[in-house]
């Protein structure tokens, strides 16, 4: 389960890499997701992440903060379809108008939770 999150991670880690320098290319690659099978591969990848997290937090480098984020993406996972295609696309929308620095602020963000996924599960 370890391998599969440090996979995880390394995904996160690299679409963030990559929205830092271009923020517009990773935009691209998230409208690639604005379908109904789009929206329900990605809830099925946060139930399975969260999954993931949860069960190998004890094990882990910071099993209180595996378990938290686990859980919230486990119940991200599930609430995803719930919000339907139409307002996905809006809120996809919305980040696409902001400024580039805002899009890298994001990406960092998820550069960096793909690091902590990383330093989590690997000795």
């Amino acid at each position: 389960m370890s391998l599969l999150i440090a996979l995880f991670g390394f995904f996160i880690g690299t679409l963030g890499l990559l929205g830092m320098i271009d923020p517009e290319r990773l935009l691209r690659f998230a409208r690639r997701w604005q379908s109904p099978a789009g929206l329900y591969l990605a809830a099925l990848l946060r139930v399975v992440l969260g999954l993931l997290l949860f069960l190998t937090a004890p094990d882990s480098h910071v099993p209180g903060i595996l378990h938290v984020l686990g859980g919230i993406i486990f119940t991200s996972g599930l609430a995803t379809p719930l919000v339907g295609l139409a307002r996905f696309q809006r809120i996809l929308g919305w980040w696409a108008d902001r400024s580039p620095a805002f899009k890298r602020a994001w990406a960092g963000c998820a550069l960096a939770f793909g690091l902590l996924l990383l330093y989590a599960v690997i000795p």
